[in-house]
Formats: structure tokens, C-alpha cells, sequence
């Protein structure tokens, strides 16, 4: 009878010891769960990996309101700017994945940069983040100063194509949007120009504003006050439709080049692994935010177009806006300054 009273006990010890680790676990899934569900119950740092007053951290400060009014806590727009927007996001990837460290990335530049300069982007562009939503785009437009001869894009790749090398495009700089914009021009146009890069968008448009340089690619926030003045030309929109702020103007479309839609993308994203329940919480917050009139109003003054997207829609938006820069950086052999 002994031996088998001791196997008794010990099954009964096996089985407590089994039903109380159960209760742990399940005590530590409800734990989890509730902190999920009580998503935020403190402070969201929204990370800007650029100085303040630029295109992202005006977005980021709008959305930071709305999404402090929407969800109950503040989220606080923290400025990290260094590295083209690389050493903000590289930060962001590097903290906890809980959802209260957020990135309000330029993912046009994130992706350009993870092309161009692999081997010191502090984050792998597939797997570091976990995207929430993209929120808005920035068009570009096609600018040439006044006494450039071209009023339209037809007539710009005529100038270019009757003497090659003739027609100066400034760009803010190696490896920017801008200039990605000038390749992709000359490789669909089949023309040679000349790009001219400057250290920032500010500088270019000043000398293309002396007529220093011909042409220029750029946002519609930095050039359409220019455009309104009548100090420089606009020829087209590198968008499938005409911008709201500036409707009178073509698109590349309408020009003859409908491949050739170039934006500044800006997305909401977290570092990989954040909980998904966190991630469909702000998601979901920011669709009714990013549908609200006064919002996409005020960040139209800017120039930003407000956009919504699932978190697995613009997981596909980022990586196909990566292959998309990746390609022309390969075949037109650009290099890093």
C-alpha cells in the first residue's frame, strides 16, 4: 500500500504543480490582454526624426492632438532629427515594443535612405518596424524659373533633347526625394540634364528663384507660394490626380508621363513586435481622425494630403515604395554623397 500511496501523492503534487502553473499562465495572458486593452494608460512619445517645423513634425503635432484627445492620454511629439531622418527612426526601433514609443516617419526618405546607404541605416526597412498607417503624402511639382523657355513638361524634354546637358535641375541634396524625382524623370523622358544638389530644399529654390539653376522638382508646401507669386512656373504635379491646393496645375499624367508619381509618404509605425491589439487601437483611432474635415484642412495648409491605410496596406505601400526606389538607384548607379 505504501508505494502506491506515494505515487498517489506524487500525481497529486504533479497535479497541483500543473494546475497552478495553468493559473499563472493564464494570470499572466489576462495580464497582457489588460494591458492591451488598456492601451494608453500613460504618456506616447511620437518620435519626429527631423527638426521641428518641417512637413513630419507638422503632421506629427496634428495627429499627436487628435490622438491625445481620442485615446485619453497625451502623446507628446518628441524631435530627433540627424542622419536624413535615419538616427530618429533608428532610436524608435531600439525601444520597447509596448506602443508608447511611436514613429512619425517620411517613409519616402526611410525607404530611399534603406536603399541607398544599407550599411549605415540603423533599421531593416522589412523587418524593424510595425506599420500602423500611412497619414498623408506631399506632391512634388515640376518648377522652372521663368525665363526657361518651357510651359509645359513636353516642352522642358524638347529643350532637353534639342542640347543635352543645357537644363540645370537643383535638388536638396544626394540621395533626397528631389533627386530620386530628377532620375526617375530622365530615365522615363529619356533626356540628359544636369542635377545640381544643394544641402537642404531652401538653398536650391533660392538659386533656382536667381536663376542660378533651371529647374526643380520639389514639394508643393515649399514652392507653391513662389508658384502664386508668379516667380516661378509650374509645369505639372508628379501625382495620378491634381492637387487640392493647387488644382490649376497638370499632372505628369496629363504631360505624358503617367509612370512617373513621385510623393513624400508619411506613415505612423512602431518597432516590431508591438502587440497587435495596440496596433488596431491607433489604427482605428486615427481612420476616424484622418476622416475628419477640420483635420484634413489643416494639414492641406500645409500642403499634406491626408491618407488612411490598414496596417497591412501600408506595410505593402512602404515595401513597394522601397522596391520602386531600390530599382532606379540600381539601374541609374546613384551613389551616396
Amino acid at each position: 500500500m505504501k508505494p502506491r500511496d506515494h505515487k498517489t501523492q506524487s500525481a497529486h503534487r504533479h497535479t497541483i504543480a500543473a494546475m497552478s502553473a495553468t493559473a499563472l499562465l493564464a494570470i499572466g495572458a489576462i495580464g497582457t490582454a489588460q494591458a492591451q486593452t488598456d492601451y494608453p494608460n500613460k504618456p506616447v512619445r511620437l518620435v519626429v526624426p527631423y527638426a521641428p517645423g518641417g512637413a513630419t513634425d507638422v503632421i506629427g503635432r496634428v495627429l499627436a492632438k487628435q490622438l491625445s484627445d481620442s485615446l485619453g492620454q497625451q502623446f507628446v511629439v518628441e524631435n530627433r532629427a540627424g542622419a536624413g531622418g535615419s538616427l530618429g527612426a533608428g532610436q524608435v526601433v531600439k525601444s520597447a515594443a509596448d506602443g508608447y514609443t511611436l514613429l512619425m516617419g517620411a517613409f519616402t526618405s526611410h525607404t530611399i535612405n534603406a536603399a541607398l546607404t544599407p550599411t549605415v541605416t540603423p533599421f531593416d526597412i522589412h523587418k524593424s518596424f510595425s506599420h500602423i498607417s500611412v497619414v498623408g503624402s506631399v506632391p512634388l511639382v515640376f518648377v522652372v524659373h521663368p525665363n526657361i523657355q518651357a510651359k509645359s513638361v513636353q516642352e522642358l524634354i524638347a529643350l532637353a533633347k534639342a542640347k543635352p546637358e543645357s537644363i540645370t535641375f537643383a535638388s536638396a541634396g544626394n540621395g533626397s526625394p528631389q533627386h530620386l524625382a530628377i532620375e526617375m524623370f530622365k530615365r522615363q523622358a529619356q533626356v540628359d540634364v544636369v542635377h545640381v544638389p544643394y544641402k537642404g530644399s531652401g538653398p536650391a529654390l533660392s538659386d533656382l528663384l536667381g536663376g542660378q539653376v533651371n529647374a526643380m522638382i520639389d514639394t508643393v508646401p515649399a514652392a507653391q507660394n513662389q508658384i502664386k507669386a508668379g516667380k516661378l512656373r509650374a509645369l505639372a504635379t508628379t501625382t495620378k490626380d491634381r492637387v487640392p491646393s493647387v488644382p490649376d496645375i497638370p499632372t505628369v499624367g496629363e504631360a505624358g508621363l503617367p509612370e512617373m508619381q513621385v510623393s513624400s509618404m508619411f506613415a505612423l509605425s512602431s518597432p516590431a513586435g508591438t502587440p497587435d491589439a495596440v496596433i488596431q487601437k491607433v489604427n482605428q483611432a486615427l481612420k476616424t481622425i484622418l476622416s475628419k474635415q477640420d483635420v484634413k484642412d489643416s494639414m492641406l495648409a500645409q500642403g499634406v494630403i491626408a491618407t488612411y491605410g490598414t496596417p497591412d496596406e501600408t506595410s505593402k505601400i512602404i515595401n513597394a515604395e522601397y522596391a520602386k526606389w531600390a530599382k532606379l538607384i540600381k539601374d541609374s548607379n546613384i551613389k551616396a554623397e
